[in-house]
C-alpha cells in the first residue's frame, strides 16, 4: 500500500518562460507498440514495485533491526518516518526536476540512486547511518512512481489509457501484500539488510530496460526557476515537527528543552513558509489550491484517513512480535491477505468510479475501514490467528474504496497546468501525515500501555486474591519466588500493551467515522475523461 505517490506531470506541466520556450509545442511521440511496449511496461512497473515494497517491507523487520542496532522497537520506527518524510519533501520537486533534466533521465536516475541508496541502508553499522540512509532512499523516490504513470501513458494509445493504469495499479496493490511476507521471510531466514539488498538487481534491470526503450522518447527541457527558499523552509518546518513527533516520548515531550525547540522551529518554520509561498511567483507549494473546495475536502480526508490507516499497519505487526509470540514470517503472513479483496475490487473501482458518486464509494471505505479497527479493538491475548485474519480480509475492501474515489473528489475541480501542483500537494500532505501517524499512534500505546499496568498493579495489590493464587501456582510449577514474580510482570505487561492497542484501534475506528461529514461537504465530481484518468493513476 504506499503509501508515496503523485499524479505524472505528463503533458500537464506549465509552459516555460517565454525566454527558453520552444518556437514551436513538439508533437505528441506516438504510442509503443508490441515488445516494446510490453517490456516498457514491465520495467515501469518493476521500478515502481521496489518503491513501493519499500514502504512496508521494514514494518515486520523493525524489531530485529532494533535488536541488531541497540535501539528499542519504538526507535526503530525512524526507520519508517525518515523514508517518508524525505519521500514527501521530493514529491514536489518532480515537476520541476523533470522539466529541468527531462522524465526519461530524471526516471532512470532516480532508480539508479534508489538501488545505491539501498545498498546502503543494508551496510549501515549504526541505526543513525540507517536513518539517513533511509532518508536519502526516500528523497531520490520522490520522481520514480509519478515518472512511471508518465512513461507509461504515453507508451499507450489514449483509448487504452485506462487499462495502462489499471495494470500499473496492480503492482501497487501487490507491493504491500508482498512487502509484510518477504521482509518476514529475510528476516527470519537470512538477515534483514537484504531487505534493502533485493532492490539491486531488480532496479538496475529496470533502469537498463528503461533507458533501452524510452531514452529517444525524451521530454523537451527548459531552465525554469525553482523556489529555494521555500523549499528550504519546507525541509525545516517537516523535519523539526518529524524530529519532535518521533524524540517526544523518549524525552518527555514538553518537559525537553530538545523537543521544545523542534516545536518552536517546527511552528515559525511553518508560518515562513505559508507567508513565502503566498508571495513567491513560482512557489515549491501552490497554496491557492486551498481554494477550491472540493480539494481541500478531499486532500483533507485522504490526509487524515491516510495517516490513522498507516499508523496501524505499523502498530499491529509491532504488537504480534512483541506481545503475541510473533516472528516477523508469522506476522507477514498474517497481514498479507489484506490486498487479496482490493486487488479483486480496484479495477471495478476505477472502471466505475466516474459513473457513481465517489463521495459514496469513500464513505463505503470509512465505515469498513472503522468496522475493521473496532474489531480489532475486540482482541485479547488469546486472539488465534483466524481472528486476526479475518478483519485484515475485510480492510481490502477498505483500501480498494479509499485511494481511487478520493483522488477523484481532490483533483475533480482542479483544471489544465494546475494538476500536477495539487496532485504534488495532496501527496506530501498524505505522505507526511503517514509519517506522523506512525509517530503519533506508536507514542500513543506507549503512553497507555504504562497507565493500563499502572491501574494492573493496583489491582492486585488491593488484597486480589488472583496475585496469590498465580504465584503459588508459578512456584508450584518449579518456579522460585523471584522468577514467580518476573512472570507475573511479563503477564501484565503483555495485558497492558494489549489493552492499549485495543484503544488506539477503538479511537482510530471513531475517527474514521467522524471524517465521513468531511467527504460530503465536497460537491459530485462530474465525469471527464482527465478525472478518470487520474482516478486511474490513484495509488
Amino acid at each position: 500500500m504506499n503509501a508515496a505517490s503523485a499524479s505524472a506531470p505528463s503533458g500537464t506541466s506549465p509552459p516555460p518562460p517565454p525566454a527558453t520556450q520552444a518556437p514551436a509545442p513538439a508533437a505528441p511521440l506516438p504510442p509503443l507498440s508490441g515488445s516494446a511496449r510490453l517490456w516498457g511496461t514491465l520495467a515501469l512497473s518493476a521500478a515502481t514495485f521496489m518503491n513501493v515494497l519499500d514502504t512496508s517491507i521494514a514494518n515486520v523487520s523493525l524489531p530485529a533491526i532494533a535488536g541488531d542496532l541497540g535501539v528499542s522497537p519504538t526507535q526503530g520506527t525512524w526507520v519508517i518516518t525518515s523514508f517518508a518524510v524525505a519521500n514527501a519533501i521530493s514529491v514536489p520537486l518532480t515537476g520541476w526536476l523533470s522539466q529541468r533534466f527531462g522524465q526519461v533521465r530524471l526516471f532512470v536516475l532516480s532508480v539508479v540512486l534508489f538501488v545505491l541508496a539501498s545498498v546502503l541502508c543494508g551496510l549501515a553499522p549504526t541505526m543513525p547511518l540507517l536513518i539517513a540512509f533511509r532518508a536519502l532512499q526516500g528523497f531520490v523516490a520522490g520522481p520514480m512512481i509519478p515518472l512511471s504513470q508518465a512513461l507509461l501513458l504515453s507508451s499507450y494509445p489514449r483509448a487504452l489509457a485506462g487499462v495502462a493504469m489499471a495494470a500499473w495499479s496492480m503492482t501497487t496493490l501487490i507491493a504491500p501484500v508482498t512487502g509484510p511476507l518477504l521482509g518476514g521471510w529475510i528476516t527470519d531466514n537470512m538477515t534483514w539488510p537484504w531487505i534493502f539488498y533485493i532492490n539491486a538487481p531488480v532496479g538496475v534491470l529496470a533502469a537498463l530496460v528503461t533507458w533501452g526503450i524510452f531514452r529517444h522518447r525524451e521530454s523537451p527541457r527548459h531552465a525554469l526557476p525553482i523556489d529555494s527558499v521555500g523549499l528550504g523552509l519546507l525541509v525545516v518546518w517537516v523535519a523539526s515537527m518529524q524530529i519532535m513527533l518521533d524524540i517526544g516520548k523518549e524525552h518527555d515531550w514538553f518537559e525537553s528543552p530538545l523537543v521544545v525547540g523542534c516545536a518552536v522551529v517546527a511552528v515559525i518554520g511553518f508560518a515562513a513558509f505559508m507567508i513565502w509561498e503566498l508571495g513567491d511567483k513560482h512557489p515549491v507549494v501552490d497554496l491557492t489550491l486551498f481554494k477550491i473546495r472540493n480539494f481541500w475536502a478531499g486532500a483533507i480526508a485522504t490526509s487524515f484517513g491516510y495517516g490513522v490507516f498507516f499508523g496501524n499497519v505499523v502498530l499491529l505487526p509491532l504488537w504480534l512480535q512483541q506481545f503475541m509470540g510473533y516472528t516477523a514470517t508469522q506476522a507477514g503472513e498474517v497481514l498479507a491477505p489484506v490486498g487479496l479483496l482490493a486487488l479483486v475490487l480496484s479495477p471495478i473501482v476505477g472502471r466505475t468510479v466516474t459513473k457513481a458518486d465517489p463521495r459514496q464509494y469513500a464513505t463505503i471505505s470509512f465505515l469498513v475501514f472503522a468496522l475493521v479497527l473496532w474489531m480489532r479493538s475486540r482482541f485479547n491475548t488469546q486472539a488465534d490467528v483466524v481472528t486476526i485474519l479475518i478483519p485484515t480480509v475485510i480492510q481490502g475492501i477498505a483500501m480498494a474504496f479509499f485511494f481511487i474515489p478520493l483522488v477523484t473528489i481532490t483533483l475533480s475541480e482542479v483544471h489544465g497546468p494546475r494538476i500536477p501542483s495539487a496532485s504534488g500537494l495532496s501527496n506530501f500532505m498524505r505522505i507526511t501525515a503517514g509519517a506522523i501517524g506512525t509517530s503519533v499512534s506508536t507514542t500513543l500505546w506507549e503512553r497507555r500501555a504504562t497507565m493500563h499496568h499502572v491501574h494492573l498493579v493496583e489491582t492486585l495489590q488491593q488484597g486480589n486474591s488472583t496475585l496469590a493464587q498465580t504465584l503459588q501456582g508459578l512456584q508450584a510449577a518449579g518456579l522460585s519466588q523471584q522468577q514467580a514474580l518476573g512472570q507475573v510482570e511479563l503477564l501484565l505487561n503483555q495485558q497492558a500493551f494489549m489493552l492499549a492497542a485495543n484503544d488506539i484501534f477503538y479511537a482510530s475506528a471513531l475517527i474514521f467515522l467522524l471524517l465521513i461529514p468531511l467527504i460530503w461537504l465536497a460537491h459530485r465530481p462530474h465525469a471527464s475523461e482527465g478525472s478518470a484518468e487520474a482516478a486511474a493513476g490513484a495509488h
